[in-house]
């Protein structure tokens, strides 16, 4: 008892101390709404889903990125994303193919786990200058409050971009 009545007094504070408050730090590359970090050629992180929708609509990645974002696309594939499609097995042998083209750069994971979401989305957390692809509706609300980072899905047999600068040339849809 004697503990919470201490703790209900409260200090009186100086006014004439120096108050400290601490303001989250924002990226330098983020300017307005424009994030000076992204520019062709587009780095673009490719999720297990988007792999076997695009399969699903018989879109080619690298040549559909390309046509949407009117400039060369390197999709990237971090160490999770291709666990993840080596766990499904026999039946996504074709997306496991397609992960292995060279055309793809491979982005080493140094964290413990397989969970592919938790991976993408602190790597576009750290670096801003990821385009991310996917198809799941709860990683793109996760990278939707993820200031300056685009998203890109397919709607209507063609791929989309999602929050893209008008300056660097993407469709408006």
């Amino acid at each position: 008892e004697k503990e919470r009545a201490k703790a209900r007094v409260k200090k009186k504070e100086d006014p004439s101390a120096i108050k400290e408050r601490e303001v989250p730090q924002h990226p330098s590359c983020l300017f307005f709404q424009y994030n000076t970090q992204l520019g062709p050629p587009y780095h673009i992180l490719v999720d297990t889903n988007f792999i076997n929708f695009s399969i699903k609509a018989k879109l080619d990645l690298v040549q559909s990125m390309m046509d949407c974002l009117y400039a060369k696309c390197i999709p990237c594939i971090t160490d999770c994303v291709m666990g993840e499609i080596e766990k499904l097995g026999q039946k996504y042998r074709v997306a496991l193919r397609i992960a292995k083209d060279p055309r793809f750069e491979r982005l080493p994971c140094m964290h413990k786990g397989t969970y592919a979401d938790d991976c993408l989305v602190q790597r576009v957390t750290q670096h801003k200058c990821y385009i991310v692809a996917t198809v799941d509706k709860e990683l793109k609300r996760r990278i939707r409050k993820i200031p300056g980072v685009p998203i890109m899905y397919i709607s209507r047999h063609r791929y989309n971009i999602e929050r893209m600068p008008d300056d660097y040339g993407a469709p408006r849809f």
